[in-house]
């Protein structure tokens, strides 16, 4: 099929943030890029959380109805010296994904320890839900604390996601459990391994000069300059920061499958010139090392 998202064309729009039931998303993989033809974008990728399961059904869907699915993954890592520093890194563009299945594996394997862990905290709270339960809300995806949050309000213990998280599951609440630590310059490597971008995800007014520049020493190569937790400051100090430093720039909704709210597909009109620039710097990079 014809790449409707290459060309680079200021009016036509892609979304390079998305997630489908193959980790915390709501939809379904191949719902996940019809919902992004009726918004009306020529590309979309999908970067589902330490997963890569939800690609052959997603890239079908769009050779079905002509949208560019882009291969990605969402990578949650540390950074700082203590490591207690987490760092969402996006890996867009991969055309190796052998090289990231088997630490991918391992981190999926935590995953399900760190719920297993969740559940006998809240446990030890009063609150019965089983590590079954929450399996079930995976459905088979990649366990997060989503799933724990959805068996909570599946058992009645909680009325939603919001009160989940603030009663028991946010950072430093009773049930929290921290994750195994995954290097910044660990996750970069792994992406650049399997031929991809590394793209520093959503950082908000963390992502200062002094931040960007040590990342960039890490071997990133882009930043995430809109997304819907950015202000327009922040996505203007970003947009700068991507020329200083010669990065490519990246945006994307970070779409969970909600049909409404502060969050929905194709919301932060990211340009199809972008995928554009980011392909040009892969040939680059390629080039450099024919070189």
């Amino acid at each position: 099929m014809s790449d409707p998202g290459r060309g680079g064309s200021q009016h036509e729009f892609v979304d390079l943030h998305t997630h489908s039931t193959a980790s915390d998303g709501a939809r379904a993989p191949r719902d996940v890029v019809t919902a992004a033809r009726a918004a009306g974008l020529v590309a979309l990728a999908l970067t589902d959380h330490d997963t890569l399961a939800g690609w052959p059904e997603a890239c079908a869907a769009g050779d079905a109805c002509g949208v560019r699915v882009i291969q990605g993954v969402e990578l949650s890592a540390v950074e700082g010296d203590r490591g207690d520093q987490e760092t969402h890194i996006l890996g867009l563009h991969l055309s190796r994904p052998s090289e990231l299945e088997d630490r991918l594996r391992a981190v999926r394997d935590m995953r399900v320890s760190r719920a297993e862990r969740i559940v006998l905290r809240l446990n030890a709270l009063g609150i019965p839900v089983t590590m079954d339960a929450v399996l079930a809300q995976a459905a088979g995806g990649a366990v997060g604390r989503p799933h724990v949050a959805r068996a909570l309000i599946a058992g009645g213990w909680v009325g939603d996601l919001c009160a989940a998280f603030e009663r028991f599951l946010g950072n430093g609440k009773a049930a929290f459990v921290p994750k195994d630590r995954l290097p910044v310059p660990e996750a970069i490597g792994l992406i650049h391994r399997a031929g991809g971008l590394a793209i520093m995800a959503h950082p908000g007014p963390r992502g200062t000069r002094e931040r960007v520049a040590e990342l960039v020493r890490d071997g990133l190569d882009g930043i995430e300059v809109l997304h819907p937790s950015h202000s327009w400051d922040d996505a203007q100090r970003l947009d700068a920061l991507t020329s200083e430093f010669q990065l490519v720039r990246s945006g994307g909704s970070d779409w969970h499958g909600a049909p409404d709210g502060s969050r929905t597909l194709g919301m932060m009109r990211v340009p199809s010139q972008w995928v554009a620039d980011q392909e040009a710097r892969i040939a680059a990079r390629g080039s450099r090392r024919v070189a």
